[in-house]
Parts: structure tokens; sequence; C-alpha cells
């Protein structure tokens, strides 16, 4: 059995660069760090198939998020609208461009409700996340954060 959990992992995780436009040094270290932390941890058992470990690649197609996965004798392509992401993306953007400017300026009680509001839309799109996902690929909670992040990133083209 745990050999199986093991298995069911990302090895490695991309993200198309036209998909991406130019970011603040904030948002390139969120990126950096929530790629780390998902190689480092994660929980990705796509539906179908046997054994990873999967590489994921991850890009906008036609206001499509789009997820390549492939593994030993596993390939494919799920494409999910966007469009129940909009809301939570946009606020969750919203509250970090605040919390970013907040913590070179703000008071800590301020810091620390904007990082409460940022945490709690991160939450609200991950479990948005693991629901689009359902039946498609299973993923934990803490995979689905880190995922959510990297949708962000692609979001912030803006």
């Amino acid at each position: 059995m745990a050999d199986s959990v093991a298995a069911h992992r990302l090895q490695t995780v991309t993200l198309d660069d036209a998909s991406l436009a130019a970011a603040s040094r904030d948002q390139d270290q969120e990126r950096q760090i929530a790629i780390f932390d998902l190689l480092e941890d994660n929980r990705f058992a796509p539906e179908g198939a046997e054994n990873g470990p999967y590489d994921l690649a991850i890009a906008l197609i036609e206001n499509r998020l789009a997820l390549d996965i492939t593994g030993p004798s596993y390939e494919r392509r799920h494409l999910l609208s966007l469009s129940p992401f909009r809301t939570v993306v946009r606020d969750y953007r919203m509250v970090c461009e605040s919390y970013y400017e907040a913590i070179r300026h703000a008071t800590p009680s301020r810091i620390e409700a904007l990082d409460m509001g940022r945490r709690g839309l991160h939450d609200e799109g991950s479990v948005l996340l693991q629901t689009r996902l359902a039946g498609k690929v299973e993923i934990d909670l803490d995979t689905a954060r880190r995922l959510f992040t990297l949708i962000c990133a692609l979001h912030w083209r803006g």
C-alpha cells in the first residue's frame, strides 16, 4: 500500500511559458515555492492510471486550464473551464496585492488580517479545484493548495 501511495505523485511540474506574463518578484517567488513544495510532498492519482510518478504541464488553451499528465503507460489532457475559478482568483489576486503592499508599510494587525483573508480565499479555491478534478484526478488538500497557487500564476497574465 505504501508503494502505491508513493507512486501516485508528481515528479515534475511545468508552467507553459506562453501562458505566463511577466511577474512581480513576489509572484515569481510564490510560483517557485509552490512548485518546490508540490514536488516535495503531493498526492496525485489520475483516474485509470495504474502507477506513477507523473509529469504535469499546466497551460491556458483557449481560455481553459489544460492539465497534461504523463506517466508510465498513461497520457491524458484534462481541460477545465476557468469560469468557476474567476471570482475566487480575482479576489485572491486583489488580497495578495494588498498583502504584499502591507508587508512593506502596514501595521502587524493589518498584515495579519490580510493574511487571514488570503488564506481563506486560497482554501476556497483549493477545494473548488478538488471538486473540479473529481473523477479525473484525486488530489489531497495540500496538493490542491499548491496547484491553485499555480493556477493563479496563470491568471496573473491579465
